[in-house]
């Protein structure tokens, strides 16, 4: 098992890896919209996504992965209604690639973020 820490990223404020790598696969911690300084970002909805969505990348990226490996996502909706949103950046993210997913609409989120994501992927071989 191998945990991964991305320069790029801050060092989680909790006890636990961004993500972690073992037979194979990359197992990606939630992702909140944190900026590069650590800092919850609390803007649109638009740009929470687009940041976990990046930063998700970036740990993949890391772990010697990337998005087109991804074959779980997990996504978590604090406002259903932000759905649509959701779907439209999402497709752009992932192009053609369509891995499972579920989408999850939650209470508050911590820090009050509106999304958060996590993911499964291939490591590369």
């Amino acid at each position: 098992m191998k945990p991964i820490f991305p320069d790029e990223l801050p060092i989680p404020k909790g006890h636990y890896s961004p993500a972690v790598v073992h037979n194979g696969l990359v197992y990606v911690s939630g992702q909140l919209p944190f900026d590069q300084n650590g800092n919850p970002f609390l803007g649109a909805f638009e740009e929470q996504t687009k940041l976990c969505l990046r930063n998700m990348q970036t740990i993949l990226l890391a772990s010697g992965s990337d998005k087109s490996k991804i074959i779980k996502i997990q996504v978590f909706l604090s406002h259903i209604e932000d759905w649509p949103v959701f779907n439209r950046l999402y497709k752009e993210f992932m192009d053609d690639h369509k891995p499972a997913r579920i989408v999850v609409p939650c209470n508050n989120l911590h820090y009050g973020c509106s999304i958060e994501l996590d993911c499964i992927a291939i490591a590369s071989q």
